[in-house]
């Protein structure tokens, strides 16, 4: 990979950790900014435009999950948070505010290097936006919900939804094959990619997201269907153009 390296913003309030968190990065080819605080670390957010954010939930002026949550709202980059709040409850939270990843301290700097990989790992752009795919049908529509997988839009009657990166993958995976059902092993390997681990947390708590956003009923699904000892469906099928 010629040109420039990936860029990283950590966010870590205790200094001997922050040292560590930059050093693994580094080596592993990113260009590090690193913040005490939850001010600074938006900052460099905003400044730096990232590829990715470990971010620390405990931090001296903010919490973490507000930051996490604004954090998604300006910026695609992936989110790692690490902390020491090991309950499942606060692991859940957290990719509900949008992260992408949730590790626990304390950790291995070679755990840290693995889920990184791994993140970046995670394709950038759908499948179906890839070059043996232009020639083919990228918008989907159905019920007053129109997606385009080329431009990366998803639009509800009128109005553009701000969805994440996995949030949009699972949405255009769901619009791509009406008729099957997928299960949540199926979406985890199209949308987080073959090497993600078998978390079917992670598949609940972003379609839970998807569907607050398109306003959708977990009971009757208008857009994201539940099928029972399955996974998902499409609730309505679409008209391809």
């Amino acid at each position: 990979m010629g040109g420039s390296r990936l860029t990283a913003v950590v966010v870590e309030d205790d200094a001997d950790l922050r040292g560590l968190l930059t050093e693994v990065l580094t080596r592993s080819g990113f260009s590090v900014t690193a913040a005490a605080d939850a001010s600074t670390g938006l900052e460099a957010v905003r400044r730096t435009d990232p590829e990715l954010v470990t971010l620390d939930l405990s931090l001296p002026d903010f919490d973490g999950m507000e930051v996490c949550r604004v954090i998604r709202a300006e910026s695609d980059a992936y989110i790692l948070i690490l902390s020491g709040r090991t309950g499942e409850l606060d692991k859940l939270l957290g990719l509900e505010t949008g992260a992408d990843d949730y590790l626990t301290k304390p950790f291995s700097p070679r755990e840290l290097a693995a889920r990184v990989a791994a993140l970046m790992r995670r394709p950038r752009r759908l499948r179906t936006e890839s070059e043996s795919d232009r020639t083919e049908s990228n918008t989907y529509r159905s019920d007053g919900l129109v997606v385009d997988t080329r431009k990366h839009t998803a639009v509800l009657d009128g109005v553009e939804l701000e969805l994440t990166r996995t949030e949009f993958g699972l949405l255009a995976a769901l619009m791509r094959e009406p008729d099957r059902a997928w299960s949540r092993a199926d979406l985890l390997q199209e949308v987080w990619g073959s090497e993600w681990g078998a978390d079917g947390h992670l598949v609940e708590v972003h379609i839970g997201n998807l569907r607050r956003k398109l306003g959708d009923d977990a009971q009757r699904g208008r857009f994201v269907r539940t099928v029972r000892g399955v996974g998902y469906r499409l609730g309505e099928d679409p008209v391809h153009t």
